[in-house]
């Protein structure tokens, strides 16, 4: 069940009547202390770290389940701390930014980290650090409220207290408040990061898990009133392994799947490799799927010529998408990945509503599946996380969909959707033809560490 399962349309009219901020929030206004710095909250009630006064804010839209949010955390926050907020220069205000298509259940993290923000901003804080800290514990939980609960009574914090104000709604309409805020600006990943000097209106904005450095040069051109320097050139890109002969290798355990974990069709022999990130609501891709993919299927891939790699990129404005490539892949555990794979194409318009899951499960007699292990899979974590995999996997190589990334001859690494059937079995020829004799290779783009998408 999603988080907006969960809330309920009581939730929808209690946000509406609340606006988009959260001004007015109950949360404590004092400033506190967190490991020797100050903690408080914004008159907004955003949580905050170093002194108000500070002359350089930096904006932090984050999402608890996000591993660069995590990699921010622990590689970068503490020297950020170090050199600017206790040294008065800097203050960090955190705002909450949950992915509910990536990570379903990230906002209740972020909902307990505002209910413990009601026992004061250092409780906030202390819950804040937890829930990076143990990402990997919490978040692999189907409902993860108790576990989240107990965090709160380790950290000395009243848990019943938190209960109740999990229970009570408001926290979490204020985290789905505050995602509207992040999409109204139009971010579209985490982290964001926005830095703002005080009483200029000059400010910066900044995707992705970068490293301190690059966070040093912004604040100190910032402060110095400058413009902050060009970012640096992108590093030679180096092949991802799930387009390295050693991702693209089958998996002995587990018939029809590479080792990287992606469902193939055709010889895992073919000198030219398509791998095709796609999302089972897109129009094109189903396009692809139902008009394109058969001629390349009969030409090249069953020919043994092609081998033709399925990567799930499920977008943040198709909300089902997610679930029903967990869904193909739950059907991939039984054999019937590519079976399942044309039947939601075919079918888009029945599954692709507000009961997604009950529709999908209805799918598994006429793809040939055994119903109870499918419903078990569909309802548990193990598929969404081979999801979850592919969309990080995507990160600086792919933003939209269909795209496929062609390795093997001699063309381009990366290509949009749009080409006829007879175009594209063209192009592949094209590509078979300077293949000849050589290792499946390729070039797909690179870009700073970071950013979970809401493409």
């Amino acid at each position: 069940m999603t988080v907006s399962n969960r809330i309920g349309n009581g939730f929808r009219g209690f946000l509406a009547s609340i606006g988009l901020g959260i001004a007015g929030t109950a949360l404590a206004a004092a400033p506190a202390q967190h490991g020797g710095v100050e903690a408080g909250f914004t008159p907004e009630g955003y949580p905050y770290l170093g002194a108000a006064s500070a002359p350089l804010l930096l904006e932090e839209w984050s999402d608890y389940q996000c591993p660069f949010c995590a990699r921010h955390f622990q590689r970068t926050v503490p020297e950020l701390l170090g050199r600017y907020v206790r040294a008065g220069k800097m203050k960090i205000v955190f705002r909450d930014f949950p992915i509910e298509s990536l990570h379903p259940t990230s906002a209740v993290g972020h909902a307990a980290a505002a209910c413990a923000g009601r026992q004061g901003a250092g409780a906030y804080w202390a819950m804040h650090d937890a829930l990076f800290q143990q990402q990997g514990q919490w978040s692999r939980l189907a409902d993860p409220q108790q576990a989240l609960l107990v965090m709160a009574g380790a950290l000395g914090l009243d848990a019943e207290l938190a209960k109740a104000c999990l229970a009570e709604g408001k926290e979490m309409a204020r985290v789905e408040a505050s995602v509207a805020e992040g999409q109204a600006l139009g971010f579209n990943g985490t982290p964001m990061f926005r830095f703002k000097v005080t009483g200029t209106g000059a400010s910066y904005s900044l995707s992705g898990a970068h490293p301190f450095e690059r966070f040093a040069g912004i604040a100190d051109a910032l402060l110095a009133g400058e413009q902050p320097p060009e970012p640096p050139a992108p590093p030679a890109p180096e092949l991802p392994f799930w387009a390295k002969p050693e991702g693209l290798a089958p998996d002995p355990a587990r018939p029809g799947f590479n080792v990287a974990g992606d469902a193939y069709k055709g010889s895992p022999s073919a000198k030219v490799v398509v791998v095709e990130f796609e999302d089972f609501q897109c129009p094109a891709c189903r396009t692809h799927a139902l008009e394109v993919q058969p001629k390349i299927d009969a030409e090249l891939v069953d020919t043994g010529k092609v081998l033709w790699v399925s990567k799930h990129l499920p977008l943040q404005s198709h909300p089902h998408a997610a679930l029903a490539a967990a869904a193909a892949e739950c059907a991939g555990d039984q054999g019937k990945y590519w079976s399942m794979h044309t039947l939601l194409y075919q079918s888009v318009e029945e599954w692709a509503v507000e009961e997604a899951e009950s529709r999908l499960l209805g799918l598994a007699p006429r793809a040939g599946l055994e119903a109870s292990a499918f419903g078990s899979c569909l309802s548990g974590r193990r598929a969404l996380e081979r999801v979850l995999r592919d969309l990080y996997d995507a990160q600086g190589v792919v933003d939209r969909v269909p795209r496929f990334a062609i390795l093997g001859g001699e063309g381009p690494g990366t290509l949009t959707g749009g080409l006829s059937a007879s175009q594209f079995v063209e192009l592949l020829k094209g590509r078979l033809a300077s293949s000849a004799g050589a290792t499946p290779t390729g070039e797909p783009g690179s870009q700073p560490e970071g950013a979970a998408t809401r493409p």
